[in-house]
């Protein structure tokens, strides 16, 4: 039997194969988990630097958009942080990526054949055309879904589409789409701009991509505050069909090349098997990024600390990756499995662990893959064994738009951890609010502790159970995922059928 086949048993298993002897495989080994767990809680609870580290580098480095001096700078400080932490193999994966930055946008609302208009608090959403001067009849498609969009589908070309970012008032079942998504759906149906409404209190207004590929896109895309949206919609309602907007918006869009940042800690035993632990180092330039994504891509860089400063050498190699593009779609962690593809290397990589805005985790995803679920029970329940205070709550569904889905579109496993972030902490999304003193040092203390333990699991089990989906296997897991139709809309559905 090859060590990789899976063996559906807690415990050890000897196995006789003729004169080859007894192998053995463990799946798991909660006694040396135990072990392991308990030193990493101990020194993370002691010495975690990714509070001290967060804290200092928005400080210094501000925000870090890709492309930016500052997200060089972020680059820079991510490679250096990790060379600290004693490791000799630290490296810059290079990608050439179309940066956009924000310059100039207006919008006006004004009333057919009169000069009563109204200017309106907005933000350019990201890959927004470099130069737009819309003007267009303003149409309300609601929560923007697909439904919404069809049943407007005969009065929303050369219009100006209003649509929530969220949703407000959502039908039973109803799945969000990201923004991205919902723009895609404005320009399929022919609208000649999107103007996107914050549901959060407080004239907060958010930023993001409005590009499912990364590129720019045909028609502006912007966003206005819920009480913006509010009074547009009850002015809407005084003058029905009568409301156009003006959009006018200069922004700049050029090659560059950024750098995903990768340290390596080599395996003991299987070098050559992989497991990847990423974040986006990245962050939109309103603010510093604090949260999104501060909180996971010093979390990855202090779990790297861990394990050095304990000398722990699981079995298999583990990389971790601070990736840049993320908020512009993906571009680092599309590029790096661009590139694992082109060198053969994809299908040494057993498992993703990404953390993306995690925070306080109190249990395990396995993101949708059954076969994976009792491996990570044991790992859970050891988890809650040093440490009490762990729910270890299990979830088991999939979902996109983080630097996983390049991997798991490639059927490679992915795991997560089940966080939670306060209301008036999510409120800051994208937005001008999303700075340090959003950040629980305790809770990202959590984050380090928990995800270190779980990656550890992963890197030294002498077997894991789950394995690179074929072509038609990520087809079907997909579907039962829910995420056929998101995928559709983004034109990353490559299956016919």
């Amino acid at each position: 039997m090859h060590r990789n086949d899976y063996v559906p048993h807690r415990w050890l298993v000897l196995f006789c194969i003729g004169t080859a002897g007894c192998l053995s495989a463990f799946y798991p080994d909660k006694i040396s988990l135990e072990k392991a767990f308990t030193r990493i809680n101990t020194e993370v609870n002691q010495h975690s630097r990714a509070y001290e580290t967060l804290s200092n580098a928005t400080q210094r480095l501000g925000h870090r958009l890709t492309g930016s001096a500052n997200g060089t700078r972020a680059e820079e400080y991510a490679y250096n942080l990790l060379a600290s932490y004693g490791f000799r193999e630290v490296r810059y994966e290079p990608f050439e990526v179309e940066a956009w930055a924000r310059d100039t946008v207006t919008l006006s609302v004004v009333p057919d054949r009169s000069d009563n208009f109204r200017e309106v608090a907005v933000v350019a959403l990201a890959h927004s055309p470099v130069e737009a001067h819309v003007k267009g009849q303003i149409i309300d498609v609601g929560n923007g879904l697909e439904g919404d969009f069809a049943a407007l589908k005969d009065k929303i070309k050369g219009k100006v589409v209003l649509v929530n970012i969220g949703l407000a008032a959502p039908t039973k079942g109803a799945r969000n789409l990201h923004r991205s998504e919902k723009t895609a759906l404005a320009i399929q149906y022919g609208a000649s701009g999107v103007i996107m409404v914050n549901l959060v209190a407080g004239n907060v207004l958010l930023t993001g991509t409005a590009s499912v590929t990364g590129k720019l896109i045909t028609i502006p895309s912007v966003c206005i505050s819920l009480e913006s949206g509010q009074a547009l919609r009850s002015w809407m309602q005084e003058e029905p069909g009568n409301l156009h907007a003006l959009i006018d918006m200069t922004n700049t869009s050029k090659k560059i090349r950024a750098r995903n940042v990768i340290a390596t800690l080599r395996g003991s035993k299987y070098p050559d098997e992989k497991i990847i632990i990423g974040g986006h180092l990245d962050s939109w330039d309103l603010a510093t990024g604090a949260i999104d994504n501060g909180i996971g891509s010093f979390a990855v860089m202090d779990i790297a600390r861990t394990l050095k400063a304990l000398k722990l050498k699981p079995k298999r190699t583990i990389e971790f990756v601070l990736f840049m593009g993320e908020e512009q779609g993906l571009l680092g962690s599309r590029a790096m499995v661009e590139n694992l593809k082109k060198s053969g290397q994809l299908d040494k990589v057993r498992y993703m662990l990404n953390l993306d805005m995690t925070n306080d985790p109190s249990g395990l995803n396995a993101f949708g893959r059954t076969d994976m679920v009792s491996f990570l029970n044991t790992v859970g329940e050891t988890m809650k064994q040093v440490e009490p205070a762990f729910a270890n709550q299990m979830q088991n569904q999939a979902g996109l738009h983080s630097d996983h889905q390049p991997f798991m579109l490639e059927g490679v496993p992915v795991v997560g951890m089940n966080g939670h972030l306060a209301r008036e902490v999510l409120d800051c999304y994208h937005a001008d609010c999303d700075k340090i003193n959003l950040v629980d040092a305790g809770q990202l203390r959590n984050t380090v502790r928990y995800s270190t333990m779980l990656l550890y699991a992963l890197a030294d089990a002498e077997d894991i159970p789950t394995r690179r989906q074929t072509d038609t296997q990520i087809r079907d897991y997909l579907v039962t995922q829910g995420l056929r139709t998101p995928l559709q809309i983004a034109n990353e559905w490559r299956w016919k059928e």
